[in-house]
């Protein structure tokens, strides 16, 4: 899902493995809305919807969807706090 050169450098970290839809995207917001615009958020989920919800998230949001991993069962997501 991703290349090896990403830039991964993050303000915030979550660790959302284990939770199912629609947990993994309402913790997102709420850590998402305390910080800065411009700031990353990376996350760490296992629920296989996840690769749809956090598209749709950013889309309807206006945050940015900086890039995605997938490793041995994990999905990543690096997401941009949108400036507005």
């Amino acid at each position: 899902m991703t290349t090896k050169n990403e830039d991964w450098r993050h303000a915030a970290a979550l660790d959302l493995r284990g939770l199912q839809c629609p947990l993994p995207v309402l913790k997102a917001r709420k850590t998402l809305l305390s910080m800065k615009p411009g700031d990353r958020l990376l996350v760490e989920a296992t629920d296989p919807l996840a690769t749809i919800d956090f598209p749709a998230f950013c889309n309807e949001t206006g945050h940015r969807l900086v890039t995605t991993a997938q490793q041995d069962g994990v999905l990543r997501f690096l997401i941009e706090r949108a400036k507005v």
